[in-house]
């Protein structure tokens, strides 16, 4: 099949859980034969190739504004993909929703990743917000098919838009046997820091992590990988909250260097609160990291009994002290969630897209879209 990946950065992934989904997902299609094109922002600064891991990458500008950035360069996209057809597209964030009858109109099939519940993240104002609303209600009625990441989103598609989705996770890396070896170069040793991951946004809880743990009477130091392209004042509370013990490296992103900061953590504490499944999280399970993480229902779904949960500094503060109080607990729990990303499984959720592009392609456009249908369709 030919199947296009639309509305990301692209790859190589650098940035968030779309990115990482697209390469995971894009390179094993391509492996699997399939000729797999994925539409890349030309303003990542990426010097890849025209191929990466046996994808094709088609870079195409966008604007560089945070409410524009996103649409603008899914509509470059669109406009390249209908010139240049292909058997299935893979549409990623509901935002995109109203370039969807351009992709039907030339008789594409698509398929929407909805992703998290966008319209409740704090950097959008009002009318953000209602766009976000609205967008839903487009891809649901657009999309000929629906894939959400975490069962809090089925379940949401379900009960707000009488939608059926398609149930199909992230996957965990395996990172336990990565080493540690070059957390020298940041002064850091095995086991001997805290660490966060994360966007500089508010619904990520990064203030108030670091709150906490300032707060806290931690001995290891919190080292806080993240930044923000669009939230400087935010950036600004975040340093003004820290205390010596916490060390900000802005963004990493030499991935062999970030897997060992995983691996090597004592702790990994997660505040990502409206966007399902996380592969930030995923990524910590999968070094075998006992994880702190902020009490939602996609977190529990991911770290279950094994997790320690907060919601805010003070009780964040609280975890810290057990989790150092007790290393053979800590130790317990991450050997816990190292086998709980056995759940999650990469080659498992591309063979699930795989089937679900070949239905797409099997029925062409005339298949049916998502709306009223009251069971969700669980592929996981």
């Amino acid at each position: 099949m030919r199947i296009a990946m639309i509305g990301t950065r692209g790859v190589p992934a650098r940035y968030g859980g779309f990115e990482t989904c697209v390469e995971e997902v894009g390179r094993r299609l391509a492996d699997a034969g399939h000729d797999v094109v994925v539409y890349c922002r030309g303003t990542d600064g990426s010097d890849a190739g025209p191929r990466h891991l046996g994808m094709r990458r088609v870079v195409l500008p966008a604007v560089r504004h945070r409410t524009l950035e996103t649409l603008s360069h899914s509509g470059l996209s669109v406009a390249h993909l209908v010139g240049h057809r292909t058997d299935v597209a893979l549409v990623f964030n509901a935002a995109n929703a109203p370039w969807l009858p351009v992709v039907r109109a030339a008789g594409i099939p698509v398929a929407t990743h909805v992703d998290g519940l966008e319209w409740k993240r704090a950097k959008w104002g009002g009318a953000g917000r209602r766009y976000y609303r609205w967008a839903e209600r487009r891809a649901v009625a657009w999309s000929h098919a629906l894939i959400a990441d975490a069962q809090g989103i089925a379940d949401y598609y379900r009960d707000e838009h009488d939608a059926a989705t398609h149930l199909i996770a992230y996957g965990a890396p395996r990172l336990q046997g990565v080493g540690t070896g070059r957390l020298a170069e940041l002064d850091l040793e095995d086991g001997s820091y805290h660490l966060v991951v994360a966007r500089f946004e508010p619904e990520n809880h990064v203030l108030e992590i670091v709150r906490g743990y300032v707060r806290s009477d931690a001995t290891r130091p919190l080292v806080v990988v993240g930044s923000a392209p669009y939230a400087h004042a935010y950036v600004q509370q975040v340093r003004a909250a820290a205390d010596p013990r916490v060390r900000l490296l802005g963004g990493v992103w030499d991935q062999d260097l970030l897997d060992q900061l995983y691996a090597g953590a004592y702790t990994y504490l997660h505040g990502h609160s409206v966007g399902g499944t996380n592969p930030s999280l995923l990524r910590a399970i999968g070094a075998g990291t006992a994880t702190i993480a902020y009490d939602v229902g996609f977190n529990r779904e991911v770290l279950g009994d094994a997790g320690r949960y907060f919601t805010g500094p003070a009780d964040l503060a609280e975890r810290l002290h057990a989790a150092e109080a007790d290393p053979q607990g800590t130790r317990r729990r991450a050997t816990a969630l190292a086998v709980r990303a056995g759940d999650y499984d990469w080659d498992r959720v591309a063979a699930q897209y795989e089937d679900l592009c070949r239905e797409l392609a099997g029925k062409g456009a005339s298949v049916p879209r998502p709306s009223r249908q009251r069971v969700v369709e669980v592929s996981r």
